[in-house]
């Protein structure tokens, strides 16, 4: 889930542009006008060519044809940062264990056993940073700055739900995918605008776009966390204790939520308590 604000990988376009900003002639803006919709419409090909079924979800998603195992590999290649990262490992045993317990007993007792990931958890020594992710493919965190905070081992699993539901969702391929496309629509109205401004307001548009898409992923993976909880025998109320846990942590200092990655603590309670109708028997 990333709990943190995600980081911002749009482009950043510096300078004047094609042609500096300078009035360009009715033949060149015309080629330029073509090279900009040949570039667009490429981006929007690579993107939407790039569908495939997510069998475990039963629905189409666009990741950019990127493929399970391709996944994996990407994950397990940046544990090692992502652990060194946040102070490497957690040295308990019992914690490992423990954090290592719960996810196997999401995975082995819910759809996520469906899948192709390679699935491993693990506690980081972080004390400061209040988080948890999961890399696509499987690998999955949770810092001790969390984990002390959470209340009992249904929270734990309600944590580590959501995180194993980015990975169903391939919410990390649909990112990638996502942003590259982005970034070529922004170039393409670089190419086609010559000046700097309307690539500043291309890319704020974009981001918004990107803000709002991540907004989405988080919502969907609070479902499936729900929905692992409830086969695995968790109780998914404990979800929303972990929501009140996080609002406890920021402070209640929250930027709007139109301007997050993230939906606010209270929208997403709600759509938790939807999901348990839906979800737990």
């Amino acid at each position: 889930m990333a709990y943190r604000r995600q980081p911002n990988y749009g482009n950043q376009y510096g300078g004047q542009g094609y042609g500096g900003g300078r009035r360009r002639g009715g033949g060149q803006f015309k080629m330029m006008l073509i090279i900009a919709a040949c570039f667009a419409a490429f981006s929007l090909f690579k993107y939407y060519s790039g569908g495939q079924y997510n069998e475990v979800l039963g629905e189409k998603q666009y990741v950019g044809g990127i493929e399970p195992e391709q996944e994996i590999a990407l994950g397990l290649q940046s544990a090692p940062a992502m652990v060194q990262q946040h102070g490497g490992l957690h040295p308990s045993a019992e914690g490992q264990e423990f954090v290592k317990r719960v996810g196997r007993r999401l995975v082995e007792n819910s759809i996520a056993r469906e899948t192709k990931y390679q699935y491993d958890f693990h506690l980081l020594a972080d004390p400061n940073a209040v988080n948890a992710f999961a890399l696509p493919g499987g690998q999955t965190f949770i810092t001790y700055a969390l984990f002390e905070k959470l209340e009992s081992e249904d929270q734990l699993a309600g944590v580590i739900g959501h995180e194993i539901g980015h990975v169903i969702a391939r919410h990390g391929a649909e990112r990638m995918a996502k942003q590259s496309l982005t970034q070529g629509l922004t170039g393409a109205a670089v190419i086609m605008a010559g000046d700097y401004s309307t690539a500043q307001a291309a890319q704020m548009i974009g981001n918004l776009v990107n803000m709002s898409y991540g907004r989405e992923q988080e919502l969907e993976s609070d479902e499936i966390g729900v929905r692992l909880m409830s086969s695995a025998g968790y109780d998914p109320h404990a979800l929303k204790g972990v929501m009140e846990i996080l609002e406890k942590a920021s402070g209640g200092s929250r930027q709007p939520e139109f301007n997050s990655t993230h939906p606010s603590p209270e929208n997403r309670i709600e759509r938790i308590d939807e999901a348990i109708q839906k979800w737990h028997r």
